[in-house]
């Protein structure tokens, strides 16, 4: 898991050439295995090999939410959006998209979980406890960040002044 982490974080500071996004998108993985602990001891499962893959699994999942959220941030900014209006429309409108990918793939677990036997019922029980959670706090959470490592203080804007996310 370390590993794949640092795999991750590596990725996504090339990706967005920025200490602070990649700090916003690697804060929802906590989240995640938060809710595989809780969908694993909901469902009486135990965590094993097959449920540490999906914890793998959820990981490259769950993050690509605060991609999405993040890239339309930087687009509706492109676009001219304030700071917080920027942040509210990339929420409005990845927020269906979001949601419905989630559901879906909790859906298709189902049947895994209700069938797998005792093989990948923890798997199941895993993704879909971090899936409900992360995508849950992640909706919250990566706005919030995003608010708070983005601010610009009034005080400080110049004219001349590049956009703070220029200098991240």
């Amino acid at each position: 898991m370390p590993i794949a982490l640092f795999g991750m974080a590596g990725l996504f500071l090339w990706q967005f050439g920025s200490v602070r996004k990649t700090m916003i998108v690697m804060a929802s993985i906590p989240f995640v295995i938060i809710g595989a602990t809780l969908g694993l001891f909901l469902a009486r499962q135990e965590m094993n090999y097959t449920a540490t893959l999906g914890l793998l699994a959820l990981a490259g999942i769950i993050v690509n939410n605060a991609v999405l959220l993040l890239e339309r941030v930087v687009e509706e900014r492109a676009n001219g959006a304030g700071h917080v209006d920027a942040i509210v429309r990339a929420a409005e409108v990845r927020l269906r998209p979001i949601i419905m990918t989630k559901l879906t793939c909790i859906v298709g677990l189902l049947p895994l979980f209700a069938f797998g036997g005792d093989l990948w019922r923890p798997m199941a029980a895993a993704m879909i406890g971090g899936l409900a959670l992360g995508t849950l706090i992640t909706l919250v959470l990566i706005p919030a960040l995003y608010s708070l490592l983005f601010h610009r203080l009034p005080a400080l804007r110049t004219r001349s002044a590049p956009p703070q996310e220029a200098l991240s």
